[in-house]
């Protein structure tokens, strides 16, 4: 009995998934018209698994040619539809508050979980379930999941919907799937001299409305009045009492004009759910992710699993276009959670298996995902090459399951379990300015390393190689080191970095040496590792002198390790909760 919240893509299809699983599925939504005219755009495996539920069928212009985007309105009727085939029962204008509790009583009438609703009389609030789903976005409702948050430099955005009328002039103008300044840096500087308007990089998609999308700089939107007075607080930059909206109309269009090069017959803006033109101005310079993909709560003997897919457990970076496809991701993942549930699989373990997958998520793309199409299902071996499901252990994740029967549950599973490094707390507490600043103070000194940033600075591999030399120089011949064997070198560090820390690596060593520019994302996380693995151990200084000393060097290499398997220790070793004011190490 399951019951999900939130009519979204990612709820849609997690909830279809269920449903193929033979599990009886609710979904519950606020809204009651699926209105959202802005633009997904879709990873070739999320292509093919939407033509194998029949997208095309009900939306003949499913991704037509080359075409790899479709409307989030578009997208949730074609999954809307084949939901209701499947026998999902989907409830509208019906809002989920809370989840309530078995009663203590249980002698006279068993009673299991259920929700609070509003309204407060609909008939599902007497809809009891033993899983719970949230996909209601960012604001997620469902308790007992912590964010950590992931801050960059200031990016502000701005989404526009013209009304597509469908003419032969409108059909000719080519779309813009995505150009960035570093690429096209005289289109930008025309765009600027022309209009005043300064950006760092558009989309411009063709769909049921002329969809762009666009990341302007802050000092252009003050100099053309869109934003009224400056400010270093985000938020109070942002509010809407701060945003003159005509100038941001004018803004939005003046840029949609100059960069279909004038070709579309009339910017007449569609109309959102609001009735107001379909304009939105947001910041995307922090995002968030939950700490957890699930747990499971038991009182009174009735146990109750609690899962988060979508942006309620993964914040998309837009400019990737990662949403939908970590989202389906998600809830396949899921839905491989939930079987394991059904099948009478200890919590702990299947809790654990949960986390271990969640880690890899962060790290997709298009290229590091299985290529084989057809041989996805809801088992992740079929879609994650290296997948390690058992990374994280039963005892790691105690915390995950709320109950006061814990020591009736299997700590272990039977097969052996490799020990990796586990982030707690202060997973969520580095911030990358922190993280940039000690890496930076690690790799001082080495050949060929200087790191600027968390991106280009390691993709000649030389940097992370150059960390596991700092604390662990009978791991690594640095001096040994190409700086033009960029391939040998990642993968020396991902291969060490694994088999003696247990981190994972977050791509290969040929995927990162050809990637234009790594994913920031993915570098933070897989960072942060170390980080957590090696923050407090006394460094090494990196000079002739002390290669020569054997004998102080195997002293002072002993001291590390030492200190190194202390915060192993550490990591692994479950941890209480503490309050974030106490936090500070």
């Amino acid at each position: 009995q399951c019951l999900i919240i939130g009519g979204g893509p990612c709820g849609l299809r997690t909830a279809i998934e269920l449903a193929f699983l033979g599990a009886k599925v609710v979904v519950v939504e606020k809204r009651d018209t699926f209105s959202r005219n802005n633009v997904l755009h879709l990873w070739p495996f999320t292509i093919h698994d939407l033509r194998g539920l029949g997208a095309k069928k009900f939306y003949g212009k499913f991704c037509a040619g080359s075409i790899d985007h479709i409307s989030i309105r578009q997208l949730q009727l074609i999954l809307f539809k084949v939901a209701l085939i499947l026998g999902v029962e989907i409830h509208v204008n019906l809002e989920f508050v809370k989840v309530l509790e078995p009663p203590e009583d249980q002698e006279n009438q068993k009673t299991g979980w259920r929700a609070e609703f509003l309204p407060m009389d609909h008939p599902l609030s007497e809809y009891e379930f033993d899983v719970i789903i949230g996909a209601d976005g960012r604001r997620n409702t469902l308790e007992g999941f912590r964010r950590k948050e992931f801050r960059g430099k200031l990016a502000i955005a701005i989404t526009a919907n013209f009304i597509n009328r469908n003419t032969t002039a409108e059909a000719k103008v080519e779309e813009i799937s995505g150009v960035a300044f570093i690429f096209n840096q005289k289109f930008f500087q025309d765009l600027k001299e022309e209009t005043g308007i300064d950006l760092e990089n558009i989309v411009y998609y063709k769909d049921s409305t002329h969809y762009f999308v666009m990341t302007a700089k802050k000092q252009s939107l003050l100099d053309k009045g869109v934003i009224i007075n400056d400010s270093i607080d985000t938020e109070l930059l942002l509010c809407g009492e701060n945003v003159n909206q005509s100038n941001l109309l004018s803004y939005a269009r003046e840029a949609a004009d100059f960069a279909t090069n004038y070709q579309l017959p009339s910017l007449d803006f569609a109309i959102n759910h609001y009735g107001q033109p379909d304009v939105a101005m947001f910041d995307f310079t922090s995002m968030y992710a939950s700490e957890n993909a699930a747990l499971v709560r038991e009182r009174h003997r009735h146990q109750l699993l609690v899962a988060l897919v979508g942006d309620s457990l993964l914040e998309p970076f837009w400019p990737m276009g990662t949403g939908c496809a970590r989202g389906f991701l998600a809830a396949f993942d899921t839905a491989w959670m939930v079987r394991s549930w059904a099948q009478g699989k200890p919590p702990l373990e299947i809790l654990a298996e949960r986390e271990s997958i969640y880690r890899l998520l962060p790290q997709t793309t298009p290229e590091n995902i299985n290529k084989n199409f057809d041989q996805y299902t809801i088992d992740p071996g079929t879609r994650y090459p290296n997948l390690n499901s058992s990374c994280v252990r039963p005892h790691q994740v105690r915390q995950l399951y709320v109950t006061n029967e814990l020591q009736q549950c299997p700590l272990e599973r039977v097969s052996s379990i490799r020990r990796s490094v586990n982030l707690t707390r202060q997973e969520s507490d580095i911030r990358p300015n922190k993280l940039l600043t000690w890496c930076q103070k690690q790799t001082e000194g080495y050949r060929n390393v200087n790191v600027t940033d968390l991106t280009t600075s390691w993709k000649s591999g030389l940097a992370l190689c150059a960390i596991i030399h700092r604390f662990r120089p009978d791991l690594i011949d640095f001096d040994a080191l190409n700086e033009e064997d960029v391939v040998r070198n990642n993968q020396l560090a991902f291969d060490v970095a694994e088999q003696e820390f247990g981190i994972p690596p977050v791509t290969t060593g040929q995927e990162l040496g050809s990637a234009g520019e790594p994913d920031k994302l993915s570098m933070v996380l897989y960072l942060s590792k170390f980080y957590e693995l090696f923050r407090g151990t006394p460094l090494r200084a990196v000079d002739a002198a002390e290669k020569q000393n054997g004998e102080n060097n195997d002293l002072g290499s002993s001291k590390s390790s030492n200190f190194i398997f202390n915060n192993y220790i550490n990591l692994t070793l479950p941890r209480k909760r503490v309050p974030k004011v106490s936090c500070e190490t």
